[in-house]
């Protein structure tokens, strides 16, 4: 079975050759480790030893997009167990995800009751992928509505819900502490001038806790897997949010990171502004349209 899925994932690699040649010009990826361009099945051999790869995306990125499928697909000739995170399911929409994997429910269901994103096409290739080959996919993240209370209310508010409501985010107490990152999100806001409160702040860890725990729960049984997890690369640039928050987890797990962005120089990296963003930074081709402004 393994060699058979294996075959069949590079065959479809092959056959999307002349759609790589439209989009091959676009993109570099580099180990920012050896300062070195690299190719996907480059990246995917470094990876032996780890046990989750984030992947982190600007969400309007059409080459992003594009290369996660891709990405999914060389990991899974190579690995074959491969389970597929996202940031764009909430974990209270496990079932229906499930659900849709297992071919009970058609899509529109999945989109409607599963709350995907608005822009659940650029997400569909990786999801049907996951569905042809019968791998898992983790809603990873916390429910919004949570994730409001919290920016409303504060980080306390969900000690008043029931034990049914706290399974669908991080164990409490949520860790707040990391200096950096706070300093990383205060900017991302607009500065201090622009920034609200420390709710604000404690909303955003809540979802790279919940994201994490997520994670880890799944590892924990699972863990001759690998974990290919997407989200907004803030939350994983620099070591930073939902990485850092997975490895204090378990000191063990080996944990890489991309960084995927629009840049000018994407065909002669300035080092001095990107080698802290990952292990890996993808860079792409800005002139090319996005899939939504």
């Amino acid at each position: 079975m393994r060699r058979f899925i294996a075959l069949v994932l590079f065959i479809l690699f092959c056959q999307s050759v002349p759609a790589q040649i439209n989009w091959v010009a676009h993109y570099k990826i580099y180990n920012t480790e050896l300062k070195k361009q690299i190719t996907i099945q480059e990246l995917v051999n470094d990876i032996a030893k780890t046990d989750a790869l984030f992947f982190g995306e600007d969400h309007n990125d059409s080459i992003a997009h594009y290369l996660q499928d891709t990405l999914y697909k060389a990991l899974l000739a190579q690995y074959n167990n491969v389970t597929l995170s996202m940031e764009m399911f909430e974990r209270d929409c496990q079932q229906v995800l499930n659900e849709y994997l297992a071919g009970f429910i058609t899509e529109p269901n999945l989109i409607k009751e599963g709350r995907a994103w608005k822009n659940y096409k650029d997400y569909k290739a990786l999801v049907n992928t996951a569905k042809q080959f019968n791998q898992p996919v983790i809603a990873a993240n916390a429910p919004r509505r949570y994730v409001s209370l919290v920016n409303r209310r504060g980080l306390q508010s969900l000690d008043s819900l029931d034990k049914q409501s706290k399974q669908y985010f991080a164990p409490l107490p949520v860790d707040t502490i990391n200096t950096p990152y706070f300093e990383e999100f205060v900017e991302a806001m607009g500065g201090e001038k622009h920034f609200s409160g420390i709710n604000m702040y404690y909303a955003q860890t809540l979802w790279d806790a919940t994201m994490a725990h997520s994670i880890y729960q799944y590892w924990r049984k699972n863990k001759k897997t690998k974990i290919f997890h997407l989200n907004g690369r803030f939350h994983t640039d620099k070591h930073l949010g939902t990485f850092t928050q997975l490895q204090r987890k378990d000191k063990k797990l080996q944990i890489k990171n991309i960084s995927c962005f629009a840049d000018d120089g994407y065909e002669n990296p300035d080092w001095s502004k990107h080698i802290t963003l990952g292990n890996y930074i993808i860079l792409t081709d800005p002139k090319v349209p996005k899939t939504f402004k």
